[in-house]
Order: C-alpha cells, then structure tokens, then sequence
C-alpha cells in the first residue's frame, strides 16, 4: 500500500497514524492465514490487528478473537487452539456477496423455484 493511500484511506489497511503508533508502541505477535497482523503494546494490556485489504472484522479467524479479547493469553502462534473433528474452517461473512446464502425459495437464490404450495387469490368476475 502506498503513502497516499495511507493517509486517505482507513478501510484499507493502515492509516499513517496507525502505522506510526504502531511501530513506536507495538509488538508483533503474529500473523493469521489472511495475512492480517497481529500486535500488543510493549505492557501487554492493548491488542490490535492491522488487516491486509478490507477491515472487515469477520476475517479474524476465532483463535486470533479470542486472543484480541483477552480470552487467551498466548496467541495461537504459541498455543494453538485445540480443533475438534466436526469444526468447519473459518469463514467471513459472505453477506452481500454473491457467495451469500439464500435459503430455498429465495428470490435472491440463483435459480428462484417456483411455488406450487401457493395459488394466488382472484376476485370472480360477475
């Protein structure tokens, strides 16, 4: 990213002013499989992650949340999270994609099915 898009943009990435704090009051913890890093203050008391592309909040995968929230403390990088058999891999929301769901019968799905439970009420003709 460059310069000027640090200083116009904070939806993408780092803002210059974050990009300063950081680098004077941070430590670099680790980094997820997005490629968003991850970073303490030098007393431990504050976490931040600085997102590579969109910030969209739903890209932290729950490991790295957990440790953003003081759920953990090690960082997974350390301590990995213990993953069960049926867990899924993380996702972001796919809302306003076009990888949404939509359930059967949206008009929103890609193929809308057509009703056959319904017929559509009209008035007799006299």
């Amino acid at each position: 990213m460059g310069l000027i898009s640090e200083i116009f943009t904070w939806w993408n990435g780092q803002t210059l002013g974050t990009r300063l704090w950081t680098s004077r009051n941070g430590t670099r913890v680790g980094d997820d499989e997005q490629g968003n890093v991850f970073y303490q203050s030098k007393d431990g008391a504050r976490r931040w992650v600085i997102y590579n592309g969109e910030a969209e909040a739903s890209r932290v995968s729950p490991e790295w949340h957990g440790w953003l929230h003081h759920t953990f403390q090690e960082p997974p990088t350390r301590a990995p999270l213990a993953r069960k058999a049926w867990e899924k891999p993380h996702q972001p929301n796919m809302t306003g994609t076009p990888a949404a769901y939509h359930p059967p019968g949206s008009l929103y799905a890609p193929v809308p099915k057509a009703r056959t439970d319904y017929e559509a009420w009209s008035p007799e003709q006299s």
